[in-house]
């Protein structure tokens, strides 16, 4: 079924509060028993739209996810709820009442833009992708503040909205688009229309190259739970600066223009960076914070005698260096009756899942180790550890 209508309709409603939490296993006896009061074509759409709700809880949390209208592109490709709530509270500091959200998609971000106090015009030029946006407004008590316009969003006018937010398509029929001039509409007009405006957001893929960030705009970084979700171009803040942002927070690194960190010897310990804070590439933000180095000069590994508190990095007590070998490690994982290991891997062709099959067989202890694969002065090298429990979390923002 490609037309919400139907679900809109009390019967619609009706039968998506009946499928409400149904189990794949039991879709086919719930479509059996409901098929004989209800056309099978609704049906369908009724379990159709429970599964992509299910889906959506990760990103709405359950109780929107529960109201509101889903396709499956627009569960894939719509920002999670905290990052977008995010980005209007900062709309909002800076004066923004008005808002022209262009490629909408089902609404996400202008859901959060209206609770943050601000009237949207949410355009898209899909039709269903539109219907669902609408839909989403109203189930959510916002369409006072939301008005959805189903058009090309290259023939809106923007003039009477104090801020422009563009989330362009970066999917095709193969999969994701990496060039910004391949999404759809390109960077470069989404970068031309930002420009019109007092104030814009740009949604980018966070693997943008930096030479492609415009000098009008300043570039973010934003993670989320440790889960790098999105880089964002402003306009009318801050020209040329650079910042991770980490959520939940938010916690902020702005750029400070440092030079690459140092390559040290390997401390005690080990520093992993927020993912944000590599692709902002502040790494050496973070290697100043807590008086470190690099382990290898292409290697975003941070080294430090200090043990010292930072929110950008998660910081590891190192107990050994060795060469890569898997015997080797084998050995000491079974000497110290390690029955949980984790691997990470950074500069190395190794699949952790691999390496802990081979090197755990049979986990028969109860401690916990973490292995770190890696390069140290160019050479691949395993350091072994555990989470340093001294320091967490507080640090400045």
């Amino acid at each position: 079924m490609n037309d919400l209508a139907p679900l809109l309709t009390p019967e619609g409603r009706a039968l998506l509060d009946e499928v409400r939490g149904t189990a794949p296993a039991d879709e086919l006896a719930v479509a059996t028993r409901l098929r004989r009061e209800h056309p099978a074509e609704l049906v369908s759409a009724a379990l159709g739209q429970a599964r992509l709700r299910q889906r959506a809880e990760a990103k709405f949390g359950a109780g929107d996810a529960g109201r509101m209208f889903f396709t499956p592109n627009g569960v894939e490709q719509s920002t999670r709820a905290s990052v977008a709530a995010y980005r209007a509270l900062r709309l909002s500091s800076m004066g923004v009442t008005s808002v022209a959200d262009l490629c909408c998609g089902i609404g996400g971000d202008a859901i959060a833009l209206a609770r943050a106090g601000i009237r949207v015009l949410a355009v898209d030029r899909d039709p269903l992708t539109a219907a669902a946006a609408r839909a989403n407004a109203e189930a959510l008590g916002l369409a006072g503040l939301i008005d959805v316009r189903e058009a090309d969003v290259t023939e809106v006018d923007t003039a009477p909205y104090d801020a422009v937010f563009v989330d362009p398509a970066r999917r095709g029929g193969r999969g994701r688009i990496f060039d910004p001039e391949a999404y759809s509409p390109p960077l470069s007009w989404a970068v031309r229309a930002a420009l019109k405006a007092p104030h814009a957001a740009l949604k980018v893929a966070p693997g943008i190259p930096h030479e492609a960030v415009p000098a009008e705009a300043e570039a973010e970084w934003i993670s989320d739970g440790g889960d790098v979700k999105e880089a964002v171009l402003w306009f009318g803040t801050a020209p040329g600066a650079v910042r991770a942002t980490l959520l939940p927070g938010p916690r902020t690194l702005l750029g400070r223009g440092l030079p690459d960190p140092e390559v040290r010897s390997v401390g005690r310990y080990l520093y992993e960076p927020d993912g944000a804070v590599i692709r902002a590439h502040l790494v050496a933000e973070v290697a100043q914070e807590v008086e470190g180095g690099l382990v290898d000069p292409t290697i975003a590994y941070v080294t430090s005698d200090a043990l010292l508190a930072t929110p950008y990095a998660t910081a590891y007590e190192i107990t050994d260096r060795l060469p890569f070998n898997v015997k080797k490690l084998k050995a000491l994982l079974r000497e110290r009756e390690v029955g949980i290991l984790t691997v990470k891997k950074r500069g190395s062709a190794v699949e952790p899942e691999e390496l802990r099959r081979k090197a755990l067989p049979k986990p028969q202890g109860t401690n916990a180790v973490t292995v770190f694969l890696t390069r140290v002065a160019g050479a691949p090298t395993m350091l072994i550890g555990a989470p340093a429990r001294a320091v967490t979390g507080a640090g400045p923002s």
